[in-house]
């Protein structure tokens, strides 16, 4: 073969090669998605299976308990809650348990109880994140819990403390919200107090509050349920919420006259209580608290509220013994202390609030 003859060969057998590996590519590129569409196909199959097995199992739980097997549908729920769970499938669980524990508990059987607490089990073993819709199921959980069972009690510490996410505090607000909601229809004020206080909603406080001072307070004591909500707001650090159940409450309370100024000196009390807040300044809050020391006697617990209010707000020093004895003393010894520093700061402001 000629030189030129080998040249042409060489070259179309050159084509040749590179046209093989441009198919070759072609087809791994077509192989691909093929492949990658199969595996959900695959996927999506193996998930309708497992659906479908859910179902079935659940039909079965469901008709034994019809049937008033009660016992053997419980264990049989306990029995695949541990399997369910040995394998990893902890939202299967727990899905399983709340669908069991909401049937036990339209049939009033107490061991819808222990399939709640399994629902929490299976999400403080789970990776999960804390969501609205799982602090709702657990709401709704404790909602049909009989409000005098121990489990009740059992079930909403943990609860609380799983919603804290593991961070010390004292769960979330929105689980708080939910709780303090239920026990206001079951009218434990009491305990739905406690529960608003941690929610940071103070207009739903205020609400309860209230229905509460309405249907259980005397008359001359609506003054003192806003009092104690607004200085444990405070406590708590929270004064937007603070001033919420405050203006809230004065609103719509039947009792109260339109302020202010208010016709109660304790109600006046807080609202330059909460305007001095934003201030900050420690002769203020000395002033109010001594001109409005006949309202503060009411109650024993306000002068403990005081004090942890004047440390947080006002730069007062922790509570100690004093010659002159209770807040006062405790009040005018830090202002001993920083005449000199108030007085640079404002020489001119001798009565910074005017009081009534």
């Amino acid at each position: 073969m000629s030189p030129r003859g080998r040249r042409r060969w060489a070259g179309r057998t050159e084509a040749g090669k590179r046209g093989r590996v441009t198919c070759a590519q072609r087809s791994e590129q077509q192989r691909r998605p093929m492949a990658a569409a199969m595996a959900e196909q695959e996927a999506a199959r193996n998930g309708a299976r497992n659906r479908g097995g859910v179902q079935r199992v659940e039909g079965k739980l469901r008709a034994s308990v019809e049937k008033g097997d009660y016992y053997e549908a419980h264990q049989m729920y306990r029995t695949l809650f541990f399997r369910y769970m040995s394998q990893n499938k902890h939202a299967e669980a727990r899905d399983l348990m709340c669908s069991g524990a909401l049937l036990f508990f339209s049939h009033g059987q107490n061991s819808a109880a222990d399939l709640s607490m399994l629902v929490l089990e299976s999400l403080e073993k789970a990776d999960v994140d804390v969501a609205d819709p799982l602090l709702e199921s657990l709401a709704r959980l404790f909602s049909l819990m009989d409000p005098n069972s121990p489990e009740r009690v059992a079930f909403v510490s943990r609860a609380l403390k799983w919603s804290s996410g593991g961070s010390g505090k004292l769960g979330h607000p929105r689980l708080h919200q939910l709780l303090a909601l239920t026990l206001w229809r079951e009218q434990n004020y009491c305990e739905s107090r406690y529960h608003f206080l941690h929610s940071s909603d103070g207009e739903g406080c205020a609400h309860m509050l209230v229905e509460y001072a309405t249907a259980r307070g005397f008359r001359t004591e609506v003054d003192m349920f806003v009092a104690q909500a607004v200085l444990q707001f405070l406590c708590l650090k929270n004064k937007s919420s603070a001033l919420v159940v405050f203006t809230t409450y004065t609103e719509k309370h039947p009792s109260i006259e339109s302020g202010p100024p208010f016709v109660q000196p304790l109600l006046n009390f807080l609202w330059f209580l909460l305007l001095a807040v934003d201030g900050g300044k420690l002769t203020v809050f000395t002033v109010l608290c001594e001109q409005y020391q006949p309202s503060l006697r009411r109650d024993p617990m306000y002068t403990e509220y005081l004090d942890r209010i004047g440390q947080l707000f006002f730069g007062l020093p922790p509570k100690q013994t004093s010659s002159y004895g209770g807040l006062l003393g405790n009040l005018l010894s830090s202002l001993m202390g920083s005449s000199e520093q108030e007085a640079d700061d404002s020489p001119d402001d001798s009565s910074p609030i005017e009081l009534d």
